[in-house]
């Protein structure tokens, strides 16, 4: 069995570029394999997107904490309960928060356990040296 060549594209740190055109074919097919189609790719970055709020952040943090109404969250984040509104509907948007109603109150919490992880997930690459 023959030994996979490795090849290494020197670059130049300051413009990030190679210094030399070398393609390599199999890495690039391999890469081409498994790369999510479009519309799943346009989909991921949309939900990145949604993260990109701190407001919804802040949001979410008070989520992983208790299910709550929009009263105590506006109460809680110090804001108006129609920019909460505006954000809980971004959020339910994007199926990262689900809400339920009780009596004349509606409640919301994270979706999913994924929420939770994604934002752990986050807080540890931040805070990574």
């Amino acid at each position: 069995m023959e030994k996979e060549k490795k090849h290494y594209c020197h670059h130049n740190t300051e413009d990030m570029r190679c210094e030399t055109v070398e393609v390599h074919e199999e890495l690039i097919q391999r890469v081409n394999e498994k790369m999510p189609d479009e519309e799943e790719l346009y989909d991921l970055a949309e939900l990145f997107k949604v993260f990109g709020d701190s407001t919804r952040i802040r949001i979410l943090f008070v989520l992983l904490e208790a299910e709550v109404c929009v009263c105590d969250l506006a109460a809680t984040l110090n804001m108006t309960q129609s920019a909460v509104s505006h954000q809980l509907r971004i959020l339910k948007q994007s199926k990262l928060v689900k809400s339920r109603r009780e009596g004349k109150s509606i409640f919301y919490s994270l979706a999913d356990g994924h929420v939770k992880t994604i934002i752990d997930q986050g807080r540890e690459h931040i805070e990574e040296d």
